[in-house]
């Protein structure tokens, strides 16, 4: 089968791209939900900054993409250290640690 080949386009806005530190996930039968939402010391409230609906097959794509980017950052870089942060599935974080993000 031939590989087709897709132009991607990015355009000066995007291409800024927005900060987050962190995310919120939810999901339904047919399609999983990411809420991106910067976080603020000190502030009781934080807005979602961007929202992406994916569906199951692609969330799991996404997630093999992680794993697989992370382990060649720390091969590159070293282990990423996780100080303070509780372990997935816990509650989300309503303060911040001594500098992180």
């Amino acid at each position: 089968m031939e590989e087709q080949k897709l132009n991607i386009n990015l355009s000066p806005e995007v291409a800024e791209g927005t900060y987050a530190n962190l995310a919120v996930i939810a999901h339904s039968s047919s399609e999983f939900i990411v809420d991106f939402i910067r976080m603020m010391p000190g502030v009781k409230e934080a807005n979602v900054k961007s929202r992406i609906i994916l569906t199951p097959e692609h969330a799991k794509k996404l997630l093999f993409a992680l794993q697989d980017n992370l382990a060649k950052y720390e091969k590159q870089f070293g282990t990423i250290k996780i100080n303070g942060t509780p372990a997935p599935g816990s509650t989300i974080p309503m303060s911040f640690g001594g500098g992180e993000a």
